[in-house]
């Protein structure tokens, strides 16, 4: 389809914002320059009527919805999917993050890049927020993601990840149990690079240079609270103010990150929201990835402030780092948003997947019966996404919203009979019926396949990466393997602490 000609998507059924949940709205939807230009019946007629050339879009036997908001995702472990089962959290990060691996090549870079964004399109997301680790920084790197992005035409939030303490510093009981010849091999998500400020780096050749309006825009992502000093929170914050940016960071993923703050921040009553709220970080930029070990006054904080929560269930689950809130967070009316986290430890950028175990979780954390949760976890997927990413053209159908739009296939057995469209998209589909995929009224997904480029070529560009990928990861998790030993006498003290709260299941 050429993109200068209005598109008419014809005869769907459409979630629109104060629409039939259930049903949809059978309606036309007229797309120009990459927006929603009308919507309504009868369109075709009308746009003829006037002399008006478009193209057509038959979305008969389809259901419309808003391009779901991937709002925590890390391309930079795309190829580990399926290379661990059950892992904590602490042992995990030695197995699949940056700072563990040898220089990677500018190639897997790209091919990483494209094969995640690739997951994502297929399974009806339509932006992506990368909080990107590249370690050893190069600024070819950085270069190789965005141009992947812009080639396959996925909408992406990009953000460094940068810390100035390192891993193991922030890490209860490390330092004591580990013997000191250990001690290098200990890291976390991000490390400090002591060759380049790249907060300085990404102000001075990427924010300084920023596109309008581009579909690769920029955000902030210190790693974590304490992984960065005040001085590094303090400067994160100032360049949010000074180019209007979303922030991005973990906060208590897991338990040990929870014991952290008790342990090192007594003087703000050992909680990291505090923390953060005397260093000027909270408020509506600000969005805290995970939330699992949240407090109840914590929670009324973020509420206070508008600070914004992204639930990643997946990953939490896996990693054993337990139940986020979310009941709690709702009813204090924090926005939520939902992410897919990491390949390696979710293995799947999968927005439906995501969508139902935040729904199931929020079923099982409390005996009392509660509100409706599959409008919820929709909502969280598109509008809260949206909102964490501060885009109100984004994650709804409407006139002057972007065409970021997925066309769902109601003959899938998963919608027949369809009873309610919003609870089958959550807790029937899987991302079998995605069809069309929309990017900025762009076609980027059609009939199940990638439209903007060659599929069995980005295969093909991935698969010839995988051998260095195996043999570094091989190499990894043998070393990993020698020090299981102290990494579960750590986890078993950090389990025994007192954090005043248990997001984990024991059946206690």
């Amino acid at each position: 389809m050429n993109n200068n000609t209005p598109i008419l998507i014809e005869n769907g059924r459409a979630l629109l914002p104060d629409g039939d949940p259930h049903q949809g709205e059978r309606c036309d939807i007229l797309v120009h320059a990459g927006a929603i230009a009308e919507i309504g019946t009868g369109l075709a007629a009308k746009l003829k009527a006037e002399g008006k050339t478009f193209e057509t879009l038959d979305a008969t036997d389809r259901l419309v919805i808003p391009g779901f908001i991937n709002a925590h995702y890390h391309s930079h472990d795309t190829l580990a999917k399926g290379t661990m089962d059950e892992t904590p959290l602490e042992t995990w990060r030695l197995l699949a993050l940056p700072p563990q691996y040898p220089k990677r090549s500018r190639a897997e870079i790209r091919a990483r890049t494209l094969i995640g964004a690739l997951e994502c399109l297929r399974s009806g997301m339509t932006t992506v927020q990368d909080m990107v680790t590249l370690y050893p920084f190069d600024p070819e790197h950085f270069e190789a993601v965005v141009e992947a992005y812009e080639e396959i035409g996925v909408r992406a939030v990009v953000a460094l990840q940068y810390a100035d303490i390192r891993g193991i510093e922030t890490i209860p009981f490390w330092k004591e149990i580990f013997p000191a010849e250990y001690h290098p091999y200990l890291s976390t998500a991000a490390e400090p690079d002591k060759k380049i400020d790249q907060l300085a780096w990404f102000e001075d050749n990427i924010l300084k240079q920023q596109k309008p309006d581009a579909r690769v825009t920029w955000a902030l992502g210190p790693s974590a609270p304490e992984r960065c000093t005040r001085a590094l929170i303090e400067r994160t914050a100032a360049l949010a103010k000074t180019y209007d940016l979303p922030i991005f960071t973990h906060i208590y993923e897991s338990k040990g990150m929870a014991l952290q703050a008790r342990l090192e921040y007594p003087d703000h009553g050992g909680s990291l929201i505090r923390r953060l709220e005397v260093e000027g970080l909270l408020g509506p930029r600000l969005n805290l990835a995970h939330s699992v070990w949240l407090l109840p006054d914590e929670i009324e904080i973020l509420a206070r402030t508008g600070t914004n929560v992204v639930i990643n269930p997946l990953s939490n689950t896996k990693l054993k780092s337990g139940i986020p809130p979310i009941r709690a967070l709702q009813e204090a009316g924090v926005s939520i948003a939902l992410g897919c986290d990491n390949c390696s430890c979710s293995d799947a950028q999968n927005m439906f997947q995501a969508m139902k175990l935040f729904a199931l979780l929020v079923h099982i954390s409390d005996p009392e019966p509660g509100p409706d949760q599959s409008s919820r976890a929709f909502g969280a997927a598109t509008m809260g996404g949206a909102h964490a990413i501060a885009r109100n053209d984004l994650g709804r159908i409407a006139p002057g919203a972007r065409a970021d739009l997925v066309l769902i296939d109601l003959k899938d057995p998963s919608y027949v009979p369809l009873n309610s469209a919003t609870r089958q998209l959550v807790y029937t589909e899987g991302g079998r019926g995605v069809d069309t995929v929309m990017v900025d009224g762009r076609v980027v997904i059609s009939n199940g396949r990638l439209a903007t480029m060659d599929q069995d070529a980005l295969l093909e560009e991935v698969m010839a990466v995988v051998p260095q990928f195996r043999e570094d990861f091989a190499t990894i998790a043998a070393r990993v393997e020698t020090l299981k030993p102290w990494i579960a006498q750590a986890h078993r003290k950090i389990w025994a602490a007192d954090v005043g709260t248990n997001r984990l299941f024991t059946g206690r």
